[in-house]
């Protein structure tokens, strides 16, 4: 699945309740934030490699920034190939409820596309205690 804004020329959503909570986890994101995403793939897939695991060194993941964050573009903003991927398999494995996976849905695209910002976990975990 790749995201584009409502009413960008791209591929068709899949017909699928997790990829629904992705697109709505991006639709919810302030227009300010949804016009700069501009060429970053947001793709869906069940489980991360390994790979993908040891290039972060960790156990398990919900979502996977890989690319270059905005704040590190060249002077002439020229963008960069960037993809977010998000991991079902995880998250239906962690959540209890269908609310409780949108919530990790919706959580998890918005961390991974604050990387693309610039924003790092450090700085997102500062954010989530001090309520922003």
């Amino acid at each position: 699945m790749r995201w584009s804004p409502p009413g960008a020329e791209g591929e068709p959503v899949e017909d699928d309740p997790f990829t629904a909570l992705v697109v709505a986890a991006l639709d919810s994101l302030p227009e300010v934030f949804r016009e700069r995403l501009g060429s970053v793939a947001i793709v869906v897939e069940d489980e991360a490699s390994p790979e993908q695991l040891q290039s972060v060194q960790a156990h398990g993941l919900f979502g996977l920034y890989q690319g270059v964050p905005r704040t590190s573009w060249a002077a002439d903003h020229s963008p960069y190939a960037s993809k977010i991927t998000i991991f079902r398999g995880p998250l239906l494995r962690a959540s209890r409820t269908e609310d409780d996976l949108a919530r990790r849905v919706t959580e998890t695209v918005h961390h991974e596309i604050a990387h693309h910002f610039g924003i790092s976990d450090e700085r997102l975990r500062e954010l989530h205690r001090s309520g922003r």
